[in-house]
Order: C-alpha cells, then structure tokens, then sequence
C-alpha cells in the first residue's frame, strides 16, 4: 500500500463488500444497516488486492453536527495508517461542511480519537441480555405515536433524525414500544437484535419500556442495549435478567466540550454506528 492511500467514495450498489468486511471483523451490522447508511450518508473506501478493506461512514444530523462510524479495516491491512488516513479526510470533509464531527469509541479508539481533537463528553456500555426474560407495560407504537416520538427524540439527541427512528420500527416492529414518558426501538441483527435509542424520562420508565420490548422478542435470542453509565437502576435491573456487560463506549465530541444531546433523557443510543 502507498503511504498516501486512494481514499474514494463507496457506492450504494457495495452493499456485498461492505457487508463481508463489517462480518469480517466480528461486528453486528447487517445488509439491511449498510443499504440505510450507504443512502443516508457517505461511506469513504479504501481498495487492496482487488476488494474493499477499509471504510468510514459520516452521518449528517440536521444541519449541525455527522456522525463518524463504521471505521474498519481488514485484520490483514492493519498498522499502515488506513483508519487514521479515513478519519482525517471525514473530519476535514465535515468540518468544510460546517458539521461538527461526533463519535462513539471504543477504549482503543478513544486515545487515537483524543490525539485528533476529540473530547468526551459521557460514557455507555454495551449490555447482552436474554431476550423473553423481561416484561414491561409500554404498549406498542402506533402511528398517531409519531409526532411525540420525534419531538422527545428531537430534544434528547439534539438534531431531527425521524427518517432513521422510522427506518428502525420498520426492521423490528415488536421492540417499538411507546408510553406517556419515552419510547423504546429496535432493529434485528447480525448476532443479536439492538434495543435503542431509548429515550425516556426516568429509570422506572425506561425499565418498563426495554422491559416490554424484550418480552416480545424471541426467547432464546440476545439482544444489546448500549445504556448510559448514569442508568444505575436500569443496569441492575438488566443484571438480574442474567445481562452482562460486553464493552464500554465513550461519547466524543470534536473540537467542544460539550455536544448537543441531553444525556438526562437518551437512557440508551441507537448504537454506535447510528448515535
């Protein structure tokens, strides 16, 4: 590989190729993700021997901030610089658009992101539980449900994203879930289902609307729940269900101290490839 690697755009039609190297690594990603992502947003590519073995994926949000995700590359191509060369082009891509860049990272990812410019702003962790081991009394989204889910989603994330939140009813009807303080939804994939975002305005009501999502989904099924390390009283709950923490994400911000979500409400993110 050159020391200046060809960085292009990946297009709609590389749903395959960007499937088997997300598959490649371990993550959870499906077809289904990748077709809404390569539409939604712009996944930059890096080619060698003949196939894709590095991307990253920018996620614009109403017109102030994207999302920086999807940041992988080949276990064969690692230690010559490909991530740090896609992450530099997307945060100078970002910010000529006037985007401020966020993330979600991992440990190891962390201190690379702080070394570019990234700041923490708070801290989740990724939790496996059991599906059909909980229940819960929030009812299922109906349509007249819409204009309330926006507006809580509005205010808890920072930027209008109703587009994804219907995209992600779409993909796992039962885990949408609705009552008078939030709302819970989901999305099937590759080796567990995904609860989130979930938004709600305490604990109790988060609990009662993970709970009822994972009622519904099939036992014998996983699901993750990425949830905010503040959801003390959600963490022990999903302990008692025979949950178990997986790994840590740390919310970041390029170039602020703060970002624009109101952590007080998001008591769990859509995941870190969608925020």
């Amino acid at each position: 590989m050159a020391s200046e690697p060809d960085i292009r755009s990946v297009g709609a039609g590389e749903i395959d190729a960007c499937y088997r190297l997300s598959s490649l690594i371990g993550w959870n990603q499906t077809e289904a993700d990748w077709r809404w992502m390569l539409e939604a947003g712009r996944v930059y590519g890096i080619d060698g021997d003949g196939r894709l073995i590095a991307t990253a994926l920018t996620l614009p949000y109403g017109g102030r901030f994207a999302w920086i995700s999807m940041v992988l590359v080949d276990p064969a191509f690692r230690g010559i610089g490909l991530a740090t060369a896609l992450m530099q082009r997307a945060v100078a891509d970002l910010e000529a658009e006037g985007l401020v860049p966020l993330l979600d990272a991992t440990p190891a990812g962390r201190e690379v992101y702080r070394r570019i410019g990234f700041r923490d702003t708070w801290s989740m962790r990724r939790w496996r539980v059991p599906c059909g081991t909980a229940e819960g009394g929030a009812r299922p989204l109906e349509a007249d449900d819409w204009p309330m889910v926006e507006t809580l989603d509005r205010a808890a994330f920072g930027a209008e994203r109703g587009d994804l939140l219907r995209h992600l009813a779409a993909r796992l009807p039962a885990a949408a879930r609705v009552s008078d303080a939030g709302f819970c939804l989901g999305r099937e994939g590759r080796t567990a289902d995904q609860i989130g975002p979930v938004v709600a305005a305490d604990e109790a009501a988060a609990i009662a609307l993970i709970g009822a999502a994972l009622a519904a989904l099939p036992a014998g099924r996983a699901a993750y729940i990425d949830l905010a390390d503040r959801c003390g009283m959600v963490a022990g709950w999903l302990e008692r269900l025979g949950a178990a923490v997986e790994r840590p994400y740390t919310r970041m911000v390029y170039g602020r101290d703060a970002g624009f979500d109101d952590p007080g409400l998001l008591i769990a993110a859509a995941g870190p490839e969608l925020g």
